[in-house]
């Protein structure tokens, strides 16, 4: 069987994440570099091997100050662990969704997870490459990991959820 190789598509694609604040609203952030590699029998995503590597330092939250607290030892420690990475071990699909199992890696705690995917379809843009669709969200706590950093707020409860909520819009290039 031939197979086929996905590169990103950097510039159409985002990946973010969200975490409950002082029990009462969420703050948003996102990662601005990684990467996503897929290979493919016969464009068939049902079948593909997937993986992702995130720089962890580069998370962006819109303040300077947050982003570098999470960069420290309360939470990804990139000094110790720069990358996060998924790779995957099973592929189902049904539909235009993808159940893709993989094993995510975050501060050297490998834990498996499943992302419930949308394939949005393959294209072909105005500059003849090809091109396909995915976006996706889901929940995780970041306990499960490692990150445990909190704060115990006066008025009872603490100050982050456990929770994060993440999504991500991915555009792959085929590869000549």
């Amino acid at each position: 069987m031939s197979t086929t190789k996905w590169a990103l598509d950097a510039t159409h694609s985002e990946l973010g994440f969200k975490i409950k604040h002082l029990m009462i609203s969420n703050v948003s952030g996102r990662f601005n570099s990684f990467d996503v590699t897929a290979e493919t029998g016969n464009d068939n995503f049902g079948e593909a091997g997937i993986s992702a590597t995130i720089d962890v330092s580069s998370v962006f939250t819109n303040n300077e100050q947050r982003d570098g607290h999470l960069r420290n030892s309360d939470f990804f420690e990139i000094e110790k662990y720069p990358n996060i990475t998924f790779n995957s071990t099973a592929v189902k699909a049904a539909g235009d969704e993808l159940e893709v199992t993989g094993d995510l890696t975050m501060k050297d705690v490998t834990k498996s997870i499943t992302l419930k995917v949308e394939f949005a379809g393959i294209t072909t843009d105005p500059y003849g490459n090809i091109k396909a669709g995915f976006s996706f969200a889901g929940k995780l706590n970041r306990k499960d990991w490692g990150i445990n950093f909190n704060a115990a707020l006066e008025t009872g409860g603490v100050m982050l959820g456990e929770e994060i909520k993440y999504e991500g819009e991915i555009q792959l290039v085929k590869q000549a």
